[in-house]
């Protein structure tokens, strides 16, 4: 394995030009994914991706289209979430009770000051926005699952949400434009 990375022989991190995020490449057999190969060593390679991977938390002007909100997150996937794994682990073997547990300690870091829900979901997001800082962008009703819609809607701008559950896992959600 590559000692830097974490990734296993002849793999490497490209950036996506169209959609302005990382992926996997290997240069031996020209396979690419966004998810980290099976192999990769898991706590190497999160540690690598947030020191060397990770991109300004910058606020653009908000859109012409007012309907539309901006929001960060934090994930925490568990093996009941419909796609269990991510960006940090191939398999995610965790229970939603696991799960939750997590993703309290996380809310407790951010509430009490100690870090920023960006800061954290570089290293500990199971989402890929978590090169980003766990920005997803401008979006709409309609958009996204409707918990999480519904919990994004609901916030102000500055304002962080309680535990939202959806399929896909367990977020933390903070409303930024």
């Amino acid at each position: 394995m590559a000692a830097d990375t974490g990734l296993p022989p002849n793999w490497e991190i490209r950036h996506s030009r169209t959609k302005g995020i990382h992926y996997y490449y290997n240069n031996k057999t020209s396979e690419s994914r966004w998810e980290p190969p099976t192999d990769a060593d898991s706590a190497k390679l999160s540690s690598y991706m947030a020191l060397n991977h990770s991109v300004p938390l910058v606020q653009p002007a908000p859109p012409p289209d007012q309907d539309k909100i901006r929001t960060s997150h934090l994930l925490v996937k568990s093996i009941e979430s419909r796609r269990p794994s991510s960006w940090r682990s191939a398999s995610i073997s965790r229970s939603k009770a696991e799960a939750m547990q997590i993703i309290l300690q996380h809310e407790a870091r951010i509430r009490a000051g100690e870090i920023s829900l960006g800061e954290l979901a570089v290293s500990e997001s199971d989402c890929s926005s978590a090169r980003k800082g766990g920005d997803l962008g401008y979006f709409g009703r309609g958009e996204m699952q409707k918990e999480f819609e519904e919990a994004a809607f609901g916030l102000q701008v500055g304002e962080m949400s309680r535990v939202v559950e959806t399929a896909s896992g367990l977020h933390l959600i903070e409303r930024t434009g």
